[in-house]
C-alpha cells in the first residue's frame, strides 16, 4: 500500500509538473518509425550515414575514413581507435572511426535509442550525441545521449546551450548526470525529445530531465528543432586525458538505432 501511494503521488507531481517526459518510459505509448540494424555485409547504409570528417577538436581530431577503422561485424557497426602504423602521409599518432546522419536524417519529437558495448581502453572516449542540422553552436544546442572515459563503469550524460556553456549556468536546472552501465555488455542509451523538455535513460532507467523554464537569460533550451546523430571513437583530450598505446586497439560495437514517435 505504500508503494502504491508513492507511486499515486509521483504521478501527481509529474502530471502537475507540465513536463511530458517525466514519466518513465512505456514501450506502448511508442511506435517505431526507423531502425538500422546494421545487418549489412559489406558496409554501412550511405543513404543514412557518412564518415564524420577530420577537425580541429578533441573530439574529431583523430577521425579517419581509413577503412581499417571501420567494421561490418555481426550484426555490429564497429567503430575502432587504433594507432597509426600505416597512413605515412598522416602525421596524427591515433587514428578513430565515426559517423553520423548530418544532411541525411534528423531527428526531433521522438525517442531516440541507440544500443552500443563499449570495450575500454585508457585514454578511450566514445560518444552518442545529436547536433542541430541548421544552428550554430552552442546557440543551437546539444544533446550527449552517451559519453564514457576509460574503463568507466557510468556514461555522461549532458546538455549543452548558451545559457549552460557561455553563461554558465549549468544546475538551474540541471543539465548533465551519470547512470550505470554494464562495462563488459551491450547497454542501451535513449533520449526522448519534447517541445518542452529532453529526458535521457540508461537502460530504459530515467537519469535525468533537462525542461524549459521561464528564463530573461538567452538560449536555455534550444532542442524544439531538428538534430542529428553522431556515433564515434575518440581517443585523448583534456577531459579524458593521455592514450595509453599497449591498450589499443580499441572498438565499440553499436547494435542498432531505433526512433520511436507517440501514437497518434
Amino acid at each position: 500500500m505504500k508503494t502504491k501511494t508513492f507511486l499515486a503521488l509521483f504521478c501527481l507531481l509529474c502530471i502537475s509538473s507540465g513536463f511530458s517526459s517525466c514519466q518513465r518510459h512505456s514501450s506502448d505509448q511508442w511506435k517505431l518509425v526507423w531502425e538500422d540494424n546494421f545487418d549489412q555485409k559489406t558496409g554501412f547504409d550511405l543513404q543514412v550515414w557518412s564518415k564524420i570528417p577530420r577537425g580541429k577538436s578533441d573530439w574529431n581530431n583523430y577521425m579517419t575514413d581509413f577503412d581499417s577503422c571501420f567494421d561490418m561485424r555481426d550484426g555490429n557497426m564497429v567503430l575502432r581507435g587504433i594507432i597509426n602504423y600505416s597512413q605515412p602521409n598522416d602525421t596524427a599518432p591515433y587514428l578513430t572511426g565515426g559517423i553520423y546522419t548530418k544532411g541525411k536524417k534528423a531527428f526531433s519529437n521522438g525517442r531516440l535509442e541507440i544500443r552500443a558495448k563499449l570495450n575500454g581502453a585508457r585514454g578511450e572516449w566514445p560518444a552518442i550525441w545529436m547536433l542541430p542540422i541548421d544552428a550554430p553552436w552552442p546557440m543551437g544546442g546539444e544533446i550527449d545521449i552517451m559519453e564514457r572515459l576509460n574503463h568507466d563503469t557510468i556514461a555522461y550524460q549532458t546538455i549543452h546551450t548558451n545559457y549552460t556553456y557561455n553563461l554558465g549556468i549549468k544546475d538551474n536546472p540541471l543539465s548533465h548526470s551519470v547512470g550505470a552501465i554494464n562495462p563488459d555488455d551491450y547497454n542501451v542509451y535513449s533520449v526522448e525529445m519534447y517541445p518542452d523538455s529532453i529526458a535521457f535513460y540508461i537502460n530504459d532507467t530515467h537519469t535525468f530531465t533537462y525542461p524549459r523554464i521561464e528564463t530573461d537569460k538567452e538560449g536555455q533550451f534550444s532542442f524544439d528543432q531538428p538534430f542529428y546523430l553522431l556515433i564515434d571513437m575518440q581517443l585523448g583530450g583534456s577531459w579524458v586525458g593521455a592514450v595509453d598505446p599497449k591498450e589499443l586497439p580499441v572498438e565499440m560495437y553499436v547494435d542498432w538505432v531505433r526512433f520511436y514517435q507517440k501514437e497518434k
